[in-house]
């Protein structure tokens, strides 16, 4: 690993999980504010997940085939900043179909790629990436509170043109990636490579599971809150909370999978997950959320950890990124898509 080659990791991760903090969260109240109805709100809020099932594996191959890493990602950056302002020049459910599926093919790209890269230049020091990714996680927590403020004081419109200034930004940093260096050129049948090992069915399985349970805490927990009373500032500091308990585990994570294996942390996970949603049904306050939300640490970062390193270690040679891809798609989109 060359340090000077990993420059760029940290402040990437850092806007790019502060741009999905201040617009993914806030979408199904854009789309309750714009007077759709429940059952279009549910469709729109599952498109994301449901491209991700198609666009990992298609950008994860073609970032393996091309080797083109920074292309690749800025293509993914540019597509995401312009859609995701399209979404809030439309009030028609019939025209926020098309764009917001464009918005999430290129948008759920991102977090494999940049995983996919990180990997691969950590070497030999794989276990490290927990360090990196929580950059990620401290980019959350910082603009959970400050976009619920921008938006109290201004409009929902507020969230659209922040994230498209944090994109932006990562835009700039992304062309700090270094243009040569392969992660490796795949050979014969893609599919067949990854059917052939069994690993991946049961893994598969792990991160559908989880991505159900977060999908349903994520998409509705907002609604849910606004319910018992809950303003925009409050809800920004449920993802505040959220990133606090997601540092210590992603900073320890070397420890971790060095103590436990990947498979024993997603079981861990997932009967985490199970506690969590049960917890969030018994709160009759908002601020009760505050509480629950210090478990998203122990379930989605646990999961997402044990998740990449498992995911790299049994990849085909020179498939890194289609496997990341592949795992995210199953997660955040065929998981996420039913829950």
């Amino acid at each position: 690993m060359q340090s000077g080659s990993l420059s760029w990791v940290r402040p990437l991760y850092f806007v790019y999980y502060a741009a999905a903090a201040v617009l993914s969260p806030f979408l199904v109240i854009y789309y309750q504010e714009l007077g759709l109805k429940g059952s279009q709100i549910g469709v729109l809020a599952g498109l994301p997940a449901l491209v991700s099932v198609v666009s990992g594996p298609i950008w994860g191959a073609f970032f393996d085939r091309t080797s083109r890493k920074r292309l690749t990602l800025l293509l993914a950056i540019a597509g995401a900043i312009l859609l995701g302002l399209a979404i809030s020049r439309f009030n028609s459910f019939t025209l926020l179909i098309p764009v917001v599926t464009l918005f999430a093919f290129f948008s759920s790209t991102i977090p494999p790629l940049v995983d996919s890269t990180t990997m691969a230049e950590l070497g030999g020091q794989k276990q490290k990436y927990g360090q990196y990714r929580m950059w990620g996680a401290i980019g959350w927590g910082v603009f959970g509170p400050i976009i619920g403020w921008l938006i109290e004081v201004f409009s929902i419109q507020a969230s659209f043109w922040t994230y498209a200034v944090l994109m932006a930004v990562g835009f700039l940093i992304a062309l700090r990636i270094p243009v040569s260096g392969s992660l490796g050129s795949p050979s014969g049948g893609v599919l067949h490579q990854f059917l052939a090992d069994r690993r991946w069915l049961p893994f598969l399985g792990f991160a559908f599971a989880s991505g159900m349970v977060l999908s349903i805490i994520s998409n509705f927990m907002f609604i849910y809150l606004r319910d018992l009373g809950a303003n925009e500032f409050t809800l920004g500091w449920t993802l505040t909370v959220a990133t606090l308990s997601e540092i210590p585990v992603l900073f320890f994570s070397n420890h971790l999978l060095k103590r436990w294996s990947p498979t024993q942390l997603m079981l861990a996970a997932i009967f985490l997950f199970a506690l969590r949603s049960f917890a969030y049904t018994l709160i009759d306050a908002p601020w009760m959320a505050l509480l629950i939300q210090l478990l998203h640490g122990s379930t989605f970062s646990l999961m997402w950890i044990a998740g990449v390193s498992y995911a790299d270690a049994i990849s085909p040679a020179g498939l890194h990124a289609t496997a990341q891809g592949l795992f995210s798609g199953v997660m955040m989109g065929v998981g996420s898509g039913v829950g």
